[in-house]
């Protein structure tokens, strides 16, 4: 369930220049069809947590899955850059609610710390599907052309569908289901969260964390492809490691979250993501170009990011935990709405030297630090 949003997501990267061709686009068109990704994503993550507070994890992990398998095959059929891009905000829109009802079932089941532990092994399962999605795209990008970037998602979505209908349990108490009373109290709960600094304190961290990331795969494809002249592959070969590098982080959270604590945990991963981003600038401004300078600083912000995420979703989604729906979804809308102006503005900027890519990976690191040193003095009580 968790997996599938980030596998639909990075299969159209190393696409991305393709598609310029295939239909006729300019770059920033094409562009959108990751851009409305991440925003349908966003979009939908605020809708499913507080839904799942209401009527139960599972029916809307159901029907969101449904929506995915409708909206990939209607995209597979379209011809033209405005319907791609539409069926993939739909796309999203379903896509996204496994990755918020798989947050919240965790913390359904576990307190904070073990929270963290286990669903840095979920985050960690799920590096497996963006390691590969890259890889896949590009070759079925030069095989089949774009159609099949859709096609195999549609085809993909069927077996966690028939898991969670045949399988998955509802986690959410019966008396926390009742207490939740009409949409007026879910509503409430969100602005409730919105009030409280520890919330976006965490909430803030994961999203600035995440737009470290969405810095480098908006802008790293133009510049191995354009810049470099690559082909999409290495592209694809490179954000492998990434992923190997971020699963790494997850096996970091996982064996020490509840002997350390999420906090100490969040504060080394962030900051290692600073450094990480600001090794990857200096080496585009005084390096010669290549693969190693472009990758190299992404693995360690990879790292980071792998030990800092799982940690901070689980302190968000513990916050108020009668609410952990509508924090997992309100936490997962404030990433990827960060991640939708990373990848738009990196877009803008990116020429091919990866300089623009660079800075705007190191501005979205000192914001994440910024947040985490200024949340812990105004907020120590709940920090």
């Amino acid at each position: 369930m968790t997996a599938i949003g980030p596998f639909r997501m990075q299969i159209v990267a190393p696409a991305i220049p393709g598609l310029t061709a295939a239909l006729g686009a300019a770059p920033a068109e094409a562009q959108l069809t990751l851009t409305v990704y991440l925003g349908g994503v966003a979009a939908g993550q605020r809708l499913h947590g507080p839904l799942s507070d209401r009527f139960g994890r599972r029916p809307v992990a159901i029907v969101g899955l449904a929506v995915f398998l409708a909206a990939s095959a209607a995209g597979a059929v379209s011809g033209s850059i405005g319907r791609l891009v539409a069926w993939r905000g739909a796309q999203a829109l379903g896509a996204c609610s496994g990755m918020v009802l798989a947050r919240a079932i965790i913390r359904d089941c576990h307190p904070r710390d073990q929270a963290a532990s286990v669903m840095a092994y979920v985050f960690m399962g799920m590096t497996v599907a963006p390691m590969l999605a890259p890889l896949v795209g590009a070759l079925l990008d030069e095989r089949f052309g774009w159609c099949a970037l859709m096609a195999l998602p549609a085809v993909a979505g069927l077996a966690p569908l028939a898991a969670v209908l045949l399988c998955l349990p509802e986690t959410l108490p019966r008396e926390a289901k009742a207490a939740q009373g009409g949409f007026g109290s879910v509503a409430s709960a969100s602005l409730g969260l919105l009030c409280t600094p520890a919330f976006l304190v965490y909430a803030g961290c994961f999203a600035a964390s995440s737009a470290v990331f969405f810095a480098f795969i908006g802008g790293a494809p133009f510049v191995v492809v354009t810049g470099l002249g690559l082909p999409p592959t290495a592209y694809a070969l490179g954000f492998m490691l990434l992923s190997a590098a971020y699963a790494t982080g997850n096996v970091v959270t996982a064996r020490l979250a509840r002997r350390l604590g999420t906090l100490r945990l969040l504060a080394a991963g962030t900051a290692l993501t600073f450094l990480a981003a600001a090794l990857a600038l200096a080496l585009v401004l005084f390096r010669p170009p290549g693969l190693p300078k472009l990758f190299v600083p992404a693995m360690l912000m990879a790292l980071g990011n792998g030990v800092a995420q799982a940690n901070a979703m689980a302190a968000a989604v513990s916050v108020r935990p009668q609410a952990a729906g509508a924090a997992s979804g309100l936490s997962g809308a404030i990433q990827m709405s960060a991640g939708a102006v990373a990848t738009v503005t990196v877009a803008a900027l990116e020429t091919g030297s990866g300089v623009a890519t660079a800075a705007l990976m190191l501005a979205a690191a000192t914001l994440c630090q910024a947040i985490l040193v200024l949340g812990r003095r105004l907020a120590t009580d709940e920090i």
